[in-house]
């Protein structure tokens, strides 16, 4: 051994276990991923996916257990914003009147004052994360304006504008079309070379192989785990769903 410590892993989860007025929704469950990492979280509906996300952004309290985000406790890493989230559309209300910019700013508010008043730094981020998305000619349109794709790319921008090294994706792929399936995959790989830890729960599992270099399959625990070529199996499949999902060769 050189005595080189370890590389932190972005996100460190133990024995955790939540419930919902006494009904487990994840029991003992134990993750560790390594910055530079896309990991897809693949489950049916109910299987904690959802209370996963919640827990890791401080949205649930573990029964027992414990997360680490890049070496910090959730409250901590929320404050030196080290984490994003993108939603899945049916958690926003696209009829609130705020336009695409603003929505995208709101991931510089944990860098602001309390006037919230953007600085110039701001601002560059702002058309940084917009213009990566393709969106930036669209920004002084009404968010809910926008189509089912451009929706989804505003609120990876405003994760993007945020500067956190942990990302959180949430359906990234449902409703939207090809091209932006293809962006958001090209944005992602980018993120990882840069040394992001990527979790993306997605339904679309034929894409899962061309992009995420490790897979987490859960059914309110952790049924397996580890790259993507040796756990993204059919036999694995048919332990999570009951039924082997059929991919496309």
């Amino acid at each position: 051994m050189d005595g080189s410590p370890a590389p932190q892993a972005g996100i460190s989860i133990e024995a955790l276990t939540i419930a919902y007025n006494g009904v487990p929704a994840v029991v003992d469950v134990n993750l560790q991923l390594q910055p530079g990492s896309i990991c897809g979280l693949v489950g049916m509906n109910g299987a904690g996916k959802s209370t996963l996300f919640k827990a890791l952004m401080g949205f649930v309290a573990p029964q027992r257990g414990s997360i680490l985000i890049e070496g910090l406790p959730v409250a901590q890493a929320q404050r030196r914003q080290a984490v994003a989230y993108v939603p899945q559309s049916e958690q926003v209300d696209w009829n609130f009147p705020i336009r695409v910019q603003d929505v995208v700013m709101m991931g510089r508010y944990g860098r602001m004052n309390l006037l919230r008043w953007p600085r110039a730094v701001d601002r560059e981020a702002v058309e940084s994360a917009l213009t990566r998305v393709d969106l930036l000619s669209l920004r002084l349109r009404q968010i809910g304006a926008l189509s089912g794709g451009q929706r989804k790319r505003a609120f990876l921008a405003r994760a993007l504008a945020q500067g956190a090294r942990v990302l959180l994706l949430d359906e990234p792929f449902t409703g939207v079309d090809i091209r932006t399936e293809r962006l958001i995959i090209t944005l992602l790989l980018e993120l990882r070379q840069q040394g992001a830890t990527v979790l993306i729960a997605t339904h679309d599992l034929d894409a899962i192989p061309s992009f995420c270099d490790r897979v987490v399959l859960i059914n309110r625990t952790v049924l397996a785990y580890g790259e993507t070529s040796e756990v993204f199996t059919q036999a694995n499949l048919l332990r999570t769903f009951g039924a082997a999902p059929q991919l496309t060769p």
